[in-house]
């Protein structure tokens, strides 16, 4: 989850470097997340540079450097992620790459075509691990924000996708997990 995470932080956080050259949060949450990627335990570090990329995302001076901000601060927190089914957790693996779609749009004049071949990027990225971890939980709501709109657009994208290649529907997952449980 954590390297899906960061790879898409780490394409928009020229955004917020541009925008606020002197302010290294975000790069130190994006550093945090590769040590857990390449072995480290999981410590203070990680939640400690989130919480501060998340802060340096609230003082950005424009809605992409917040973005890239914040994307930074979730590759952090992604070392983070609970086995608890809440659909807030969908938001940890899939909010930067929703987030890197939305800066794509703005950079080029609102074009929500970008966006969309930013997601289909984001759906290539995607493993089969992280597609079976994310069917863990509750689909993404549908939000009114363009970040939240574009982040359940791939939510529901690769959960179809999943269902697909695998021959399932959501009730015949639902069935084989009520019997993995009682199993």
């Amino acid at each position: 989850m954590a390297r899906y995470v960061v790879r898409h932080a780490e394409d928009v956080l020229p955004v917020f470097e541009q925008a606020v050259p002197d302010d290294p949060r975000p790069r130190a949450a994006i550093d945090a997340a590769w040590a857990f990627i390449n072995g480290a335990n999981r410590t203070k570090l990680q939640r400690i540079t989130s919480l501060d990329a998340h802060r340096a995302a609230r003082s950005a001076p424009s809605e992409a450097a917040r973005l890239a901000a914040r994307s930074a601060g979730d590759a952090a927190s992604a070392a983070y992620l609970h086995p608890i089914a809440q659909a807030g957790q969908v938001g940890h693996i899939l909010r930067a790459s929703a987030s890197a779609a939305r800066i794509g749009e703005m950079e080029a004049g609102g074009d929500p075509a970008i966006g969309e071949t930013l997601l289909e990027r984001s759906r290539r990225r995607a493993t089969p691990v992280l597609i079976d971890v994310l069917r863990r939980y509750p689909p993404a709501a549908i939000g009114r924000s363009r970040v939240a709109q574009l982040m359940s657009t791939l939510d529901h994208s690769l959960r179809q996708a999943a269902d697909r290649s695998s021959g399932h529907t959501a009730g015949s997952r639902a069935d084989a997990r009520g019997k993995e449980r009682k199993a």
